[in-house]
């Protein structure tokens, strides 16, 4: 007996896509770009879970174990051998929220990472003009 919705359940790693606050690409979890998204909205979304995709090698996995902890957010790897999915990880409820935004954009950065490069911007040109090379 299949459940509603089943092939939305295998997508996102047991869950619907209603329920989720944000869903990490296996490329974005093994590249640890996701990791201080999913620490922020961690930080938003206390009463939430982590479901993780147990095809994913699990060094790479490590990183967004130590968050979940931080944040004592339970976490559950999901392995089932006939799902084919590009989701590495979710955070999500146990009831529908209808976030409407759930992935995270290839350029999008951290504030963190747009704090650094505006500040590296501003000092290089601290030092353009301090040699004379600002133009």
């Amino acid at each position: 007996v299949r459940l509603p919705k089943e092939d939305e359940r295998e997508y996102f790693r047991g869950t619907l896509r209603e329920r989720i606050v944000i869903a990490l690409t296996v490329g974005q979890v093994m590249s640890d770009k996701g990791l201080s998204f999913l620490e922020q909205a961690m930080k938003e979304h206390p009463e939430t879970k982590l479901l993780m995709n147990g095809h994913v090698a699990g060094k790479f996995l490590k990183e967004e174990k130590e968050v979940a902890n931080k944040y004592n957010i339970p976490y559950s790897i999901i392995s089932s051998q006939e799902n084919k999915t590009d989701i590495g990880a979710v955070l999500t409820y146990d009831y529908a929220i209808h976030k409407e935004d759930i992935f995270m954009k290839e350029n999008e950065e951290s504030n963190d990472e747009a704090t650094n490069k505006e500040n590296d911007s501003a000092f290089l040109s601290k030092v353009k003009k301090w040699f004379g090379y600002d133009s």
